[in-house]
């Protein structure tokens, strides 16, 4: 049997849970579960992310699979509704819905519902999602005392948290602020969110009644200049393989498709049971680290879809010697950025084709 396998780590996922609620004790916490729960798992993520006030999910799928798995904590639908009925089935769910553009406004306004939670995005720079500041106030207006209206919020997302020198996250602050201000934001009754993992952990300012932790609930970093260590962080999943084959090769001979890597002596490369096939970027270069029985080693020549090569030099590898892609030794950072890639890509990435276990 090919042994190959995602090893998720649901005791870290609780402890980086519990490290968000160490940095920002007075705030709520949405936790970011789209996306399979970024490639971890959705069910057992969300199982896992328990002690949460509320699970963050892109759509409705997400959110049915959730509530069809007996999980009970508050649902939040970040991109909303997409027609009338989803309306309908949110308000039976009593999932909360965020409102972006105009027709979400038309739809939750004619609905037979009543006492919704809903989050009202406002653009303040990022020009995705969102209405723009100037429009703020009328749909504000629309919405309070409207009777399908039970919690009134007011979310943005900010578009270069990781950056710290960047101005631009502050000037989306001080648009945030300049948009509460202008709605008469009811504080403690109408509630506010605006961090990211990058602005929990880098704009104190920017904090509000409800963070939105995602990347760092997965054991990465989302600021570039501090590890995922120093920041009290661990490694929820890791990716694991085993060395296959072991290839002599002479100085000047290449390896894989493409012919990308030469040696340099006569030395040894280990053959390793895992490719893009799996999930593993094929956009990683030579300098890409991966760990054999708990070495570092570099990945040589081009992935291939079922396996790729690692220079071992001159050492001795046996057949079988377990393989670490990324997790507790080769952090998911150091392969993404020799990827050129984000670990979010990384994590959502690894194929069905590759077992999953769970540790408690």
């Amino acid at each position: 049997m090919r042994t190959s396998e995602c090893v998720v780590d649901l005791g870290a996922l609780r402890h980086n849970l519990h490290r968000v609620r160490t940095l920002r004790p007075k705030a709520s916490i949405m936790a970011m579960v789209k996306a399979n729960a970024y490639g971890h798992g959705l069910i057992p993520a969300a199982s896992a992310l328990a002690d949460a006030d509320a699970l963050g999910v892109a759509f409705m799928e997400e959110a049915l699979q959730l509530r069809a798995a007996g999980i009970v904590t508050p649902i939040a639908l970040l991109e909303g509704v997409f027609s009338p009925a989803e309306m309908q089935l949110a308000a039976e769910h009593r999932f909360h819905i965020v409102i972006h553009q105009e027709q979400q406004l038309r739809w939750l306004l004619s609905a037979n519902v009543a006492s919704l939670k809903i989050w009202v995005k406002v653009n303040t720079g990022m020009n995705r999602l969102g209405f723009r500041p100037e429009d703020l106030l009328k749909v504000w207006t629309a919405l309070k005392g409207a009777p399908q209206v039970g919690q009134l919020g007011l979310m943005t997302h900010l578009a270069c948290a990781d950056e710290m020198g960047d101005g631009r996250t502050q000037l989306q602050l001080d648009c945030f602020a300049r948009c509460q201000a202008e709605v008469q934001l009811q504080p403690r009754v109408e509630e506010t969110s605006l961090a990211n993992s990058a602005a929990i952990l880098g704009w104190p300012q920017a904090q509000g009644d409800w963070v939105r932790p995602g990347l760092m609930l997965y054991g990465t970093s989302p600021l570039p200049a501090q590890t995922a260590a120093s920041l009290g962080l661990r490694p929820v999943m890791s990716l694991r393989a085993a060395v296959m084959a072991v290839q002599d090769v002479k100085a000047d001979e290449t390896v894989g498709y493409g012919c990308l890597w030469t040696a340099h002596q006569d030395q040894r490369v280990a053959l390793v049971n895992f490719g893009y096939g799996d999930g593993y970027p094929r956009t990683a270069d030579a300098s890409t680290p991966i760990a054999i029985a708990g070495r570092r080693y570099r990945l040589a020549g081009r992935v291939s879809m079922d396996m790729l090569a690692v220079d071992i030099g001159q050492d001795e590898v046996a057949l079988g010697a377990p393989v670490e892609l990324w997790g507790n030794n080769i952090a998911a950072d150091e392969v993404a950025s020799a990827a050129a890639t984000l670990a979010y890509e990384l994590f959502c990435k690894v194929t069905a084709r590759v077992p999953r276990r769970y540790l408690p």
